[in-house]
């Protein structure tokens, strides 16, 4: 098995989903289930489709790891501190 890094994103109405490995792979869907499961099939057909056009696969590479930052960096008072 080979693990591919798969960003998903929410929007206002649906999820969007990119695969950094593979530039151009996009899918969306209603449910994050939803895209995840349309990214397997857009990757599926990229690499098929790049298998007969004798293209060079890449090889996977980026990673990710979480970051723990304290919430009070996001909420909107902490900003209004630092710009006065």
């Amino acid at each position: 098995m080979v693990s591919l890094t798969i960003i998903i994103e929410q929007g206002k109405k649906n999820f969007s989903a990119y695969c950094l490995e593979l530039p151009g792979v996009i899918a969306t869907g209603k449910t994050e289930d939803t895209v995840f499961e349309n990214m397997k099939e857009a990757i599926t057909f990229h690499l098929e489709g790049m298998r007969e056009k004798n293209q060079s696969i890449p090889s996977p590479m980026p990673k990710t790891r979480k970051m723990q930052i304290p919430k009070k960096m996001f909420e909107k008072s902490h900003y209004n501190k630092i710009a006065a």
